[in-house]
C-alpha cells in the first residue's frame, strides 16, 4: 500500500524536512487547562491554513490525556502529525495554494 493514497500521511523523507522546518517555529496556539475547545480547534484550522506547518504547545496532567488531545486535533484537523516532543505537537496539513516545498 501507498503512503501517498492517503493525503494526510507523510513519507520518513518529509518528515524529516518538515521537522527540520518547525525546529525554530513558535507554538501559535496554546491548549491549556480548558482543553480542546471549539474555539481553539477553530484557531488550529485558521493556523494551518495560513501556514501549512504549524507547533501546538499542549498543557496535560497527565500522557494520555495529551495523547487523546493530539488524537482529536488530528483527526478533527485532518493534519498529518510530524512530531511531538514534550509538550509541544508539530502538524502539517497542505493548503490549497502550497507554501511549503515538501520532498515527494
Amino acid at each position: 500500500m501507498s503512503k501517498s493514497s492517503d493525503p494526510h500521511k507523510l513519507s520518513n523523507s518529509q518528515i524529516r524536512h518538515l521537522k527540520g522546518l518547525a525546529h525554530d517555529l513558535k507554538p501559535v496556539v496554546m491548549i491549556g487547562d480548558k482543553g480542546l475547545t471549539p474555539t481553539v480547534m477553530e484557531e488550529i484550522n485558521i493556523a494551518l491554513g495560513a501556514h501549512e506547518l504549524i507547533k501546538i504547545s499542549i498543557r496535560a496532567d497527565d500522557k494520555q490525556a495529551k495523547d487523546n488531545i493530539i488524537e482529536k486535533i488530528i483527526n478533527k484537523s485532518q493534519s498529518a502529525k510530524v512530531q511531538t516532543i514534550g509538550g509541544k505537537l508539530v502538524i502539517f496539513k497542505r493548503s490549497k495554494e502550497a507554501k511549503i516545498a515538501i520532498p515527494k
